[in-house]
């Protein structure tokens, strides 16, 4: 071998040997933070100086080539991941990308609250700064099919639950959660339903998934719930208009000011059971596990009315001599 060749070679390898000990040292010392706690963001494919870059960016006092030189000797490149990060310091090279290799991002959070109607649904993302709103122009029908619901009604549709995500996740991907962990519990809750007597004549879950919502309207207590999907049950099984408020309030929309008035519950819509009889057409709210179950186990009895005592309970009655006094007593006294 000539002499000029092998000088190149050791050269080559004293560069290489003073690139890795000069990382090694690099990524032994803390990093430059603009604060003690620093929010991040990584996008998707970022690597090398386009990654170190990002980071100076948003306040991470850090070299291109530290960064690329790293990533190469580590084979990290392909295994940063997206996120949103919270930094602290002090922190090193080193702890930096087994971070972002591990994928430790921060975690936001959104709640969807049984008994919400599908437009406080879009006003509680609309509220998360965090969350691209994807969704924000699409109508109901774009955005079902933007998650793949064959269903034409948001309603009921999406499972009250609290859904975490990463910073710059798009909204869509919470509701398309939240429409599967739906469809799931419906589902569950189909598969185990009672087919006893006095069982609610349900053809389909989706009608499961509108008596539910009424169910979950109507309960005042967790120990009434069942009672009270009994006599929507009842009612249903003796062909009885099922005579509820929530859906009477459901179908008037915005006209409802709060006061439910008696020329309201005779004024026909879709959603008026005062005057059409069986199911609305559609849930009027989301329902939680709990009246999913409820709806298609309910308790045996033969309760045909209710009223609200005044402290979330319920009087429950089998004919309507006995519901007229219990009105007389706790809402007219």
């Amino acid at each position: 071998m000539k002499p000029l060749r092998i000088a190149a070679l050791c050269l080559l390898a004293v560069l290489s040997l003073a690139a890795a000990g000069g990382w090694w040292l690099y990524a032994q010392s803390p990093l430059t933070l603009a604060q003690p706690k620093l929010d991040v963001d990584i996008e998707r494919g970022a690597a090398g100086a386009a990654l170190a870059a990002s980071l100076q960016r948003q306040g991470v006092a850090l070299p291109g080539w530290a960064m690329s030189l790293a990533l190469r000797l580590r084979g990290d490149a392909p295994r940063v991941r997206a996120g949103s990060y919270v930094l602290e310091a002090p922190l090193t090279l080193r702890a930096l990308l087994d971070r972002l290799t591990r994928g430790d991002v921060t975690q936001k959070e959104v709640v969807l609250i049984e008994g919400w109607n599908f437009r406080q649904v879009r006003e509680a993302l609309a509220r998360q700064s965090d969350l691209k709103p994807d969704s924000a122009a699409l109508d109901d029908a774009a955005l079902l099919r933007a998650l793949g619901a064959q269903e034409t009604h948001p309603e009921g549709l999406f499972a009250p639950d609290t859904y975490a995500y990463s910073r710059g996740t798009s909204d869509l991907d919470v509701l398309r959660r939240a429409y599967r962990l739906q469809q799931q519990r419906l589902q569950q809750a189909w598969n185990n339903r009672a087919t006893q007597t006095g069982a609610a004549p349900l053809r389909t879950p989706y009608e499961a998934l509108i008596l539910a919502s009424i169910v979950e309207k109507e309960t005042g207590k967790e120990a009434d719930r069942v009672r009270v999907a009994s006599v929507f049950a009842n009612r249903l099984n003796r062909a009885m208009m099922l005579q509820s408020d929530p859906t009477t309030i459901y179908g008037m929309g915005e006209q409802f000011d709060g006061n439910l008035r008696r020329r309201d519950l005779r004024t026909d819509t879709p959603y008026n059971t005062y005057t059409r009889h069986g199911l609305p057409p559609t849930p009027i709210a989301m329902p939680g596990k709990a009246s999913l179950a409820a709806a298609l186990n309910p308790a045996a009895s033969s309760a045909l009315y209710f009223v609200a005592r005044g402290d979330g309970s319920s009087e429950f009655s089998d004919d309507l001599g006995a519901h007229n006094r219990a009105v007389a007593r706790y809402q007219k006294k």
